[in-house]
């Protein structure tokens, strides 16, 4: 663990999940995702897919390119990445939400942690990226209702 991992524990901070982790438990970082979600007015958004999984790559990479859609997801969502390996399929975990087809995939949940929508991202993609009007539509569509003019 980091320092800073550390102090912003300390001090209360949430620690966002940015990173596919085999170690990591899905079931703490969606209780601490729900503390922050209701503390912030957001919902949560649940990334599922692993390092091995180009698309989820590809996608990390759409949002660094493209400011104003982290901004959108980063204003209405807290996020966090679940990992889905060889080393820790999160199997248990994953049973809650409906079966998943493809990698990466997303979980919208209320600020609670009440599932809300299952998004398979093969509908968001555009050639080998995604297409920024499809997934500009997709967050803004599942935004806390207060958040929707935004």
């Amino acid at each position: 663990m980091t320092y800073l991992l550390i102090a912003m524990l300390v001090a209360g901070q949430f620690a966002p999940v940015t990173k596919y982790d085999p170690a990591r438990s899905a079931d703490q970082d969606l209780k601490n995702a729900v503390a922050e979600a209701q503390r912030t007015g957001k919902r949560i958004l649940l990334e599922v897919g692993g390092e091995w999984c180009s698309w989820c790559h590809i996608m990390d990479k759409y949002f660094d390119d493209n400011p104003g859609l982290t901004k959108l997801r980063d204003t209405n969502y807290v996020t966090v990445k679940i990992n889905f390996s060889k080393e820790n399929e999160n199997a248990k975990f994953l049973s809650q939400y409906p079966s998943i087809q493809g990698y990466p995939h997303l979980f919208v949940l209320e600020s609670n942690g009440k599932f809300l929508h299952s998004q398979n991202t093969s509908p968001l993609e555009e050639k080998q990226s995604y297409n920024l009007q499809r997934f500009t539509d997709f967050l803004k569509n599942w935004a806390p209702k207060a958040a929707a003019g935004k």
